[in-house]
């Protein structure tokens, strides 16, 4: 499985990064204002800072939402760095750019996928990547993770190469179970991928093998 940051913290990339596990970055309109990146030419360089801070794909979304100013938005973006992957929303001209992009080399990554369906229509497309919001379809009395495994399903069906980003991760158990059906890809907060480290049985051990190491050398 590869570890996706979501973040536009230059900061919380970086100390990803310097853990050795970190695979991409996945950011978003709303990452960028909570940063307070604002205004085109300000969000443009930003995502090229963050491509030097890593080596794999950075999703970077386009807020057009016709065909044409996709299509343009998109190629802008693609255009400022190999390692860029257009973030492209599922609407009907989002799918209709997905494909454009597919058949120009552009990597995708098709996002605010909820259902099943919308996930084959990405793939049919030609997407790179699709993303299922697990932790808000947790958050309607929904199972997230069933979705998961039902793109999973499907994609393995017809050997789609399409790959399961799974989004909106709330906790370690999301990432946990997302690998244990077979989720590809999985992104979320800091916070998340650090909290893989911790358990108690852990803490308790070292503890008891350092104070054993400094009984024997008093």
């Amino acid at each position: 499985m590869k570890f996706f940051i979501d973040t536009a913290n230059l900061k919380e990339i970086q100390k990803a990064s310097d853990l050795g596990v970190l695979d991409g970055v996945t950011t978003n309109p709303s990452l960028m204002a909570k940063e307070g990146i604002t205004g085109k030419q300000n969000i443009l360089e930003h995502y090229v800072k963050i491509c030097q801070l890593v080596d794999g794909d950075v999703s970077a979304e386009v807020v057009a939402t016709d065909y044409e100013g996709i299509i343009r938005e998109g190629e802008e973006l693609a255009a400022l760095h190999p390692n860029i992957v257009v973030k492209v929303p599922m609407i009907k001209d989002g799918v209709k750019a997905i494909k454009y992009f597919s058949q120009k080399g552009i990597k995708t990554n098709c996002t605010l996928v909820f259902s099943a369906g919308q996930a084959l229509l990405a793939a049919k497309a030609g997407a790179t990547y699709v993303s299922p919001f697990i932790g808000r379809l947790d958050d309607i009395a929904t199972d997230g993770l069933q979705l998961i495994e039902q793109i999973v399903q499907i994609y393995n069906n017809y050997g789609f190469k399409t790959q399961v980003l799974a989004a909106s991760i709330r906790h370690v158990m999301h990432l946990v179970q997302c690998a244990e059906i077979g989720a590809d890809v999985a992104t979320c907060p800091l916070n998340v991928i650090t909290d893989l480290l911790k358990h108690p049985l852990t803490d308790i051990g070292l503890e008891k093998f350092l104070a054993d190491y400094r009984k024997g050398n008093l």
